[in-house]
C-alpha cells in the first residue's frame, strides 16, 4: 500500500502568505490610515515601516525596556507590546510608541498584525 502524503492547503496558504509578507515588508510596509491620524499635533495619512532595518540590538532593547517594566515577552512574535515597541522603532516617521496607543483599533491592528507577519516569516526561513 503506498502512502500518501496529505498536504494541508491552510498551512501552505499561510506560509505563502508569509513569504508574501516578508517581501513586501523588505520593501517597507506603507500603511495608510483610514482616516487621517493626528498626534502631537501633526496629522499622518499614512506611515511606512522598514521593518528590514532593525538589528538585533533593536530587538533586545525593547526586551530590556519591557523588563523594566516588569512586563514579561515569553514570545516576542506574539506579544502587543513588542510588537507596537519594534514597530515604534521600524516607523520612518519617528513616531514614539505612545503614538500606537493612541491609533484607532483598526490601524493600530493592521501595523501590529505586519510585523508579526514579518517575525513569522523571518522564522520560517
Amino acid at each position: 500500500m503506498a502512502t500518501e502524503t496529505i498536504k494541508n492547503p491552510v498551512d501552505q496558504a499561510e506560509f505563502a502568505q508569509a513569504e508574501q509578507e516578508a517581501a513586501q515588508a523588505a520593501d517597507g510596509y506603507v500603511h495608510t490610515f483610514q482616516t487621517p491620524f493626528t498626534y502631537c499635533g501633526k496629522t499622518y495619512d499614512k506611515l511606512t515601516f522598514r521593518f528590514d532595518q532593525l538589528t538585533g540590538a533593536d530587538s533586545l532593547a525593547v526586551e530590556d525596556e519591557l523588563q523594566l517594566l516588569g512586563k514579561a515577552v515569553i514570545v516576542p512574535t506574539f506579544s502587543g507590546q513588542y510588537l507596537t515597541r519594534i514597530a515604534a522603532r521600524a516607523c520612518q516617521e519617528k513616531l514614539d510608541f505612545l503614538a500606537f496607543k493612541a491609533m484607532p483599533i483598526w490601524d493600530y491592528n493592521q501595523i501590529r498584525s505586519h510585523a508579526r507577519s514579518f517575525f513569522m516569516a523571518s522564522e520560517l526561513s
